[in-house]
């Protein structure tokens, strides 16, 4: 059986033209209270639930009923939005 031939191909280079106009050398870093602010609101939102559900729903705003879980959850929302945001 005769052996095939081997194709020689071009060496990829990619067009100096479409290149990222920033590189991750050039991005600030995230401020110091980025995490810390995003940590805290986690550390809140877990409180203010479990603070809810043990106080059968007397604490901490009695008035509110069931947005105190908006409250709860929207805290850690907030810290997740912050977290996608951390360099």
């Amino acid at each position: 059986m005769p052996k095939s031939q081997v194709r020689k191909k071009k060496v990829y280079t990619p067009p100096t033209d479409v290149r990222p106009t920033a590189t991750a050398a050039t991005r600030k870093p995230s401020p110091v209270w980025l995490p810390i602010t995003a940590v805290a609101l986690i550390v809140v939102g877990i409180a203010w639930l479990v603070v809810y559900y043990l106080s059968e729903q007397a604490y901490p705003v009695m008035s509110w009923g069931y947005w105190n879980l908006a409250v709860g959850f929207g805290a850690m929302v907030a810290s997740l939005i912050l977290l996608s945001r951390w360099r």
